[in-house]
């Protein structure tokens, strides 16, 4: 996870500071119209014509002490700003996860009982039209038809004021993404499961069909899904970008997509750390896990 996340920082670190992004900054922060000797002037007095590993070391023991630096975007500490936004996005996270967790699980388990059959052929239908299409794509229509057509919801999120009229169509957006990449695995891991030696075993035994997949099929196949489910934490704070765009919501991923438009080195350099340790974080606790459901990879 070390090794991961020095060698992430070092590219990204070394990305951002490229000389054109600098040049950039420094025009941006002053006048469009600064010479090229006005240009030096002003980045040798705000330290970026230092030594390229004096500068990265000295973000890395900042960064590893919670100093994030000063956004130019923002007027204000980095700190400042990503986790106030971080909060927001968390929130929508949160009822992400509780729209596509259930749901996806239901519909895989329900297509992978009976594999093959026409609740199956649907089911699986579905899922495949789900994952196919983009957050962009169904946020434009889920806006189109709940907004605009019927009324019912509005199209533009509010990441200060969260009410079910604003909130909805961001979540939609997001969960009907997630649900059918999670009903696929679990639709597999289902039928899967529902052919081994001890399902038949247990229909030969005479129990009905209901016990057997609640009892024996269910928690068998909810192994591998599991590990699916763990990985769309990272999914969602990246996924973000699009949505909250799209809903003009000012999560992390608003202030991500504004921190590369207006090349504000310090917020990229910190959204991009935090979006590292989310992935490596949740991958890790996804693989110990899997291990505590599955006791035969333990070893």
């Amino acid at each position: 996870m070390i090794a991961t996340m020095f060698t992430l920082s070092l590219v990204v670190f070394y990305l951002v500071n490229l000389e054109p992004n600098l040049i950039k900054l420094a025009k941006e922060q002053n006048s469009s119209r600064m010479t090229n000797e006005q240009v030096d002037v002003w980045l040798d007095k705000e330290g970026y014509r230092r030594s390229f590993a004096v500068r990265y070391f000295e973000w890395i023991y900042n960064t590893i002490n919670g100093e994030f630096g000063y956004s130019t975007r923002f007027r204000k500490k980095v700190s400042e700003v990503i986790f106030e936004r971080l909060t927001y996005t968390g929130v929508l996270a949160f009822w992400v996860m509780m729209v596509m967790v259930p749901c996806s699980l239901i519909i895989g388990i329900l297509a992978g009982m009976k594999e093959g059959s026409k609740t199956d052929r649907t089911l699986s239908t579905v899922s495949i039209v789900s994952t196919a299409t983009p957050e962009y794509v169904s946020g434009i229509v889920l806006t189109v038809i709940f907004a605009t057509w019927l009324g019912w919801f509005k199209g533009v999120a509010s990441a200060g004021n969260v009410t079910f009229a604003n909130f909805t169509l961001p979540v939609m957006t997001m969960s009907i993404f997630g649900i059918g990449y999670i009903a696929r695995m679990t639709r597999a891991s289902m039928a899967e499961v529902m052919t081994a030696q001890y399902i038949r075993t247990a229909r030969l035994k005479g129990m009905s069909f209901g016990a057997i997949v609640i009892k024996h099929a269910l928690r068998n196949a909810l192994i591998a899904p599991f590990t699916v489910i763990m990985l769309q934490f990272p999914w969602l704070l990246t996924g973000v970008v699009i949505v909250e765009k799209l809903f003009n919501y000012k999560g992390f991923g608003w202030v991500l997509v504004e921190s590369a438009d207006n090349n504000d080195i310090n917020l990229i350099l910190a959204c991009s750390m935090i979006s590292v340790t989310v992935v490596i974080v949740t991958q890790l606790i996804s693989d110990i896990g899997y291990a505590f459901l599955n006791p035969r990879i333990r070893v």
